[in-house]
């Protein structure tokens, strides 16, 4: 758990490891980010949640809502992903989701995680590499051709 005051607002952010959480704000946030597809089930926001190695969201601690969630798919012992990382339009550019991102970092790191990797939205490059993120010179990201409906 981490809790800092933003510099761009005065509210204060705690980021929290969960295992299950408010399906309703997981798919906002979800939604915020363009990946929550109509026909989804939010029943199973939960399993999403259980299946990932480690699933965090940024709570501002004087409404009790959640503004930022972000996860780690990961063996748990050589390699994690990044992955799902979105904070809510009027919480961007005031540090939440760089302490969503630090506290998944820091606790593979713990978990002695050597190789952590993600797929930047084009546009958020600058965002990853302030955290020592850099791009993969050689390799291509690539996404099986058949359409899912995912949860």
């Amino acid at each position: 758990m981490q809790n800092v005051r933003s510099e761009d607002k005065n509210d204060c952010i705690r980021v929290d490891l969960v295992r299950s959480w408010n399906e309703e704000e997981i798919v906002e946030l979800y939604r915020t980010g363009g990946w929550w597809k109509e026909g989804m089930d939010q029943t199973r926001i939960n399993d999403l949640i259980r299946g990932s190695f480690l699933f965090a969201v940024a709570i501002d601690i004087t409404t009790g809502k959640t503004v930022g969630m972000g996860r780690v798919i990961s063996d748990g012992v050589a390699d994690a992903y990044i992955q799902d990382l979105v904070v809510l339009a009027n919480w961007r550019n005031s540090g939440v989701g760089g302490m969503i991102l630090k506290s998944l970092l820091e606790e593979c790191r713990i978990r002695k995680i050597a190789w952590i990797g993600l797929i930047a939205e084009p546009g958020k490059e600058d965002f990853y590499s302030t955290l020592g993120f850099r791009p993969m010179p050689g390799y291509v990201p690539m996404l099986l051709g058949e359409v899912s409906k995912g949860c």
